[in-house]
């Protein structure tokens, strides 16, 4: 091996060339995330808290379900070599695999979750008693941790909608590790939620994404290992 190769593996494989590495695509997905989220993001911070806009705000939240989706497919594929990063290539190409299957999943989960979030907010309304909101509130949970397996799923694979929809049901079961992993994520996100804002939340996005990521790992194992050729 050259002299030049040599110096040039030390460079990019040695622990402070791999932090770098690890830091530069960290913020290089959460800019195209930003970037391809943004304007429904913003235009959801910006819409009073009221439950007359949830629908509005399901609509705001629309593009994020691809943006999320090419940013979990750029961390899954992430490299720590310095010399050889391509995070931005790595997101588009994400993206445009899988934006129309991610975005029919993100849109699916949208409707149920403003269809409970709106019954919750009107239980007065509709003379419900107020202990309806403990089995609305758990199947918002259940549908949203269901949401999360399906959006790794659908950036990770190449499946039918139905199909996602299904295996996703199926690894809450199937992976419970990784459910009570993404459970424990849920709670922190919807803390900084309610102690700061929407903005915060999306401003931590890729440190989240991650943290589903590898949460998700068994989940991806038991797909690609049961269910795919």
């Amino acid at each position: 091996m050259s002299s030049a190769a040599e110096a040039r593996e030390r460079f990019g494989t040695g622990p402070l060339s791999r932090a770098a590495a690890f830091i530069y695509t960290m913020l290089a997905v959460e800019v195209l995330v930003l970037l391809t989220a943004g304007p429904g993001l913003v235009a959801m911070v910006l819409l009073d808290r009221n439950a007359s806009n949830l629908p509005l705000a399901a609509a705001c939240a629309l593009p994020a379900g691809p943006a999320l989706s090419a940013a979990l497919y750029a961390l899954d594929r992430r490299r720590l070599d310095l010399t050889d990063l391509r995070p931005a290539a790595t997101f588009w190409r994400g993206y445009r695999l899988n934006a129309k299957d991610a975005l029919v999943t993100w849109a699916g989960w949208l409707v149920w979750i403003t269809v409970l979030a709106m019954s919750l907010t009107n239980l007065t309304v509709a003379g419900l008693p107020r202990w309806w909101a403990v089995p609305i509130g758990l199947v918002a949970v259940a549908a949203t941790l269901w949401g999360l397996n399906a959006l790794v799923i659908a950036s990770m694979f190449a499946f039918r909608a139905r199909d996602v929809a299904r295996l996703a049901a199926y690894c809450l079961v199937r992976s419970p590790g990784a459910t009570v992993g993404n459970l424990c994520l849920l709670i922190v996100a919807v803390g900084i939620v309610l102690v700061s804002s929407e903005a915060v939340l999306a401003l931590l996005g890729s440190l989240f994404l991650l943290a589903l990521l590898h949460n998700c790992r068994p989940v991806i194992a038991v797909v690609r290992t049961e269910f795919t050729a």
